[in-house]
């Protein structure tokens, strides 16, 4: 029985050459998305989507418009085959933006207009590291990022499930800290091959600049809550999100409190839509007794619709 449904959309890393690109071919209202952002934004996301090459695809200047993008689009595909009541959004870090869009606080050309601002401003900031914690003992990561802040700046950027973590600051904290978490048990440190700490200190100067930009946008209050990565509440004023926008860049992304409050609220089904599956996978790990289902292609589409069907008919 379906109770209450929340969509959410990936964030940078979940990008894949290709991606779309059966969308695009099978749904007309996803091709329609796609040529959209290559008229707004004067370059063929199509192409870098569709066959890339991925080292034009990882560059962040690209990266968050294509994701951007290729998840509304296929969204709109999704919605095009299934009208489905949803009491909740999200996005992770560049997937808030999606989330904005499908309740309705930006139309289709801000939203790319915005997000291709932020890729600019948060690509054109270097320096920095990031690396994923996996399975860091309880309280060790804490002790870690205090005893490595001795040699610069370490923070928290991701807080992704109960059992990753993402940390950001300078180079050689981020080394240190995943030093002493793998000394004090983690299952893994990843170094992460990224151009800046993202959701860092390093990107307050981004964010600043970002404000100015944002203060122009013409957003609306949103039909739908959106679950805000800066502080996991759920948001509904325009003003709010003219606020939220510039912080999310250089805040941490609280994914794994924002589920939390979600399935608090009484979401049980999560539709990740968007390139890959990663959301969904952390969403599990965050509370295994939701149902999660995923958006990325011409099959996977029409399984979750069979599926929402089902559960809807059954309701």
């Amino acid at each position: 029985m379906v109770k209450k449904i929340a969509f959410v959309f990936p964030g940078q890393g979940s990008q894949s050459v290709g991606m779309g690109k059966d969308l695009y071919e099978n749904f007309e209202a996803a091709k329609n998305v796609f040529d959209t952002a290559d008229k707004v934004l004067g370059k063929s996301i199509t192409t870098i989507c569709f066959e890339g090459p991925e080292d034009d695809l990882k560059l962040t200047v690209n990266t968050q418009p294509s994701i951007v993008t290729m998840s509304i689009a296929a969204l709109e595909a999704f919605k095009s085959e299934l009208d489905v009541e949803v009491s909740a959004t999200a996005g992770h870090s560049l997937g808030e933006y999606c989330a904005m869009y499908a309740s309705g606080v930006m139309d289709l050309e801000t939203t790319l207009k915005a997000i291709q601002k932020r890729a600019d401003l948060m690509g054109a900031t270097k320096g920095g590291a990031m690396a994923a914690i996996l399975n860091a003992p309880e309280g060790s990561l804490e002790k870690a990022l205090e005893e490595a802040s001795s040699v610069g700046y370490v923070d928290v950027a991701n807080y992704n499930s109960p059992a990753q973590v993402v940390i950001t600051g300078d180079e050689a904290a981020v080394a240190k800290a995943g030093e002493l978490l793998s000394a004090a048990g983690a299952r893994r440190v990843v170094p992460l091959a990224v151009s800046g700490a993202f959701h860092s200190k390093f990107m307050e100067n981004a964010g600043k600049e970002f404000a100015g930009f944002v203060s122009e946008l013409d957003l609306n209050d949103a039909l739908i809550p959106v679950f805000t990565n800066v502080d996991a509440e759920a948001t509904v004023l325009g003003a709010e999100f003219k606020n939220k926008m510039p912080k999310q860049i250089y805040s941490s992304v609280q994914w794994t409190q924002s589920v939390q409050k979600m399935v608090a609220e009484g979401i049980d089904t999560f539709v990740e839509i968007g390139p890959g599956k990663v959301l969904a996978g952390l969403v599990k790990k965050i509370d295994a007794s939701v149902n999660v289902y995923n958006v990325y292609d011409k099959a996977s589409l029409e399984a979750t619709v069979t599926s929402l069907k089902e559960e809807m008919a059954a309701v």
